[in-house]
């Protein structure tokens, strides 16, 4: 095994044609590198299809899990698969395409974590999403269901289009972006990636055949890239240095209040980030729950609450938290409130920020009802449950939902 680990890419994206198309582009350039491919189509079957290309030729093994997810998926098969390649004396790369199922975040995640941990013995230099120019602007605002095209992982994945590519966009640390809408939406969409992901390296390409190789881009990221490593729902919501002023009706607002919400208004208020806008979240604090900082999460016309632990207002656990948290908590501390506050980021491309922004002040709490105290807020009618997906129209009250982020409340 060599003193350096060998690197490892994730390529992503929903185009399956043109995410392979990149990973040869980078096979091509060094023929060392090795490419692993997942098809999840019949995972919902127990069956997946894994194809590796080494040493020049392809070779595809259909696969039997136990459980047909991705988790299973990624603990059973890729992990120990890359493992092995670690230590082959021929790899000199390994690139990870991913099918258009699997998420970059929770799939780097797994590979920083989960036994048997693949950062280990691979450098993870970077995660490549491979957009399609001529349709990412409409899918990442939009509400539509994996499923209502097709691309359902298995028969209870609720995902939208939206969550998928907003995520594979603003996880990535190189954006290839194949084909192109007319001039005005190309000039929206272009607005809005520097906005959702301003330190990615950027190339274009006219056609799936025509992707260059990724791996120069690679080899010169940004310093501060994130390199596969997720954000901390605690840290700071504005990555890099994105633009801040309007631009062809793209705006990114950063929303700082000290005065938590009414569930019940805030609730209501919600549709105004589901309508307009690409992507918001950040923490929130809602009043029925002083103690838990809430982490709201939003793609196109689709949003989830969760839980992101508990204010350090109301924890003894400061040796818990990392000393970044401690020392933003600390310039922050209000002597009521201590670190509770609402901090969103919302990326707004056919929305009023002004709207925006007066429909959360709404959903504030007023002075008589801060008058009233914690207790009495807690008994306020809180309808998010345990964890909340929006829209909630086919939900029960209190129904759970997938949480990405943090404890459970």
């Amino acid at each position: 095994m060599p003193d350096r680990p060998r690197p490892l890419v994730v390529v992503c994206g929903v185009d399956r044609d043109a995410v392979l198309a990149t990973g040869e582009a980078m096979a091509a350039a060094d023929p060392r590198t090795v490419l692993v491919a997942h098809d999840l189509r019949r995972l919902g079957e127990g069956v997946l299809t894994r194809s590796v290309r080494h040493r020049g030729g392809w070779r595809t093994d259909a696969v039997e899990l136990a459980h047909g997810c991705v988790s299973c998926t990624l603990r059973e098969d890729l992990l120990p698969l890359l493992h092995h390649l670690a230590v082959d004396g021929e790899v000199g790369r390994v690139v990870v395409l991913l099918d258009p199922g699997m998420e970059p975040e929770s799939v780097c995640e797994a590979l920083a974590h989960v036994e048997p941990v693949v950062t280990d013995v691979l450098e993870l230099v970077g995660v490549v999403a491979v957009l399609d120019g001529a349709t990412w602007l409409e899918d990442a605002g939009s509400g539509e269901a994996l499923a209502d095209r097709g691309r359902a992982v298995t028969a209870d994945d609720d995902r939208t289009v939206a969550e998928i590519v907003v995520g594979q966009a603003e996880f990535a640390d190189v954006l290839v972006v194949v084909g192109s809408p007319d001039p005005w939406e190309r000039v929206r969409r272009d607005a809005v990636l520097a906005r959702l992901a301003p330190q990615a390296r950027r190339l274009d390409a006219a056609h799936p055949a025509l992707v260059p190789d990724v791996g120069p881009v690679l080899a010169e990221l940004h310093p501060d890239a994130r390199r596969g490593v997720p954000d901390d729902p605690h840290g700071p919501l504005l990555r890099g240095q994105p633009p801040l002023s309007r631009d062809v009706g793209v705006s990114l607002l950063h929303v700082g209040l000290r005065r938590p919400f009414h569930p019940q208004r805030l609730h209501e208020a919600i549709d105004v980030l589901l309508t307009g806008t690409i992507r918001a979240r950040g923490r929130v604090w809602v009043a029925s729950r002083p103690e838990h900082a809430l982490w709201v999460e939003s793609a196109g016309g689709g949003l989830q609450v969760g839980t992101a632990g508990r204010w350090l207002a109301d924890s003894l656990a400061w040796d818990d938290v990392d000393a970044l948290r401690r020392a933003s908590a600390s310039l922050r501390w209000d002597p009521r409130w201590g670190d509770r506050e609402q901090q969103l980021v919302v990326l707004v491309h056919d929305a009023e920020p002004g709207d925006v922004v007066a429909a959360l002040d709404a959903a504030l709490l007023t002075d008589e009802e801060i008058a009233l105290g914690e207790d009495a807020w807690r008994g306020f009618d809180d309808p998010f449950g345990t964890t909340h997906t929006d829209p909630c129209g086919e939900l029960a009250p209190g129904a759970p939902a997938e949480n990405t982020r943090g404890d459970q409340a």
